[in-house]
């Protein structure tokens, strides 16, 4: 029965993680290794809860700027783009 309840438990977790914006997606995610990882060693250090807590943090962390590193790119891109597209525009008339 306690399997049953964790599946289920995992399928609507999952389920409400259909529709996230690819920011909120990468700030779940990096909480998600953060935590396992945190976890994991928190396990072998002999307290299992403080690592996945502290490691849930930093993972958050590391979400946010690998999210901001890769909307600043984004945005370079675009701006490279609609310059190179004016200059065109202009020497074509």
């Amino acid at each position: 029965m306690k399997k049953l309840a964790a599946l289920l438990l995992l399928a609507v977790a999952l389920a409400g993680c259909s529709n996230l914006t690819p920011n909120q997606n990468g700030l779940l995610g990096g909480t998600a290794v953060g935590a396992t990882g945190g976890a994991v060693l928190g396990a072998i250090a002999g307290n299992a809860a403080l690592g996945t807590v502290l490691g849930a943090g930093v993972g958050l962390v590391g979400g946010a700027i690998y999210n901001h590193i890769r909307n600043n790119e984004e945005n370079n891109e675009r701006q490279a783009f609609n310059r190179g597209y004016a200059a065109g525009q202009s020497n074509a008339q």
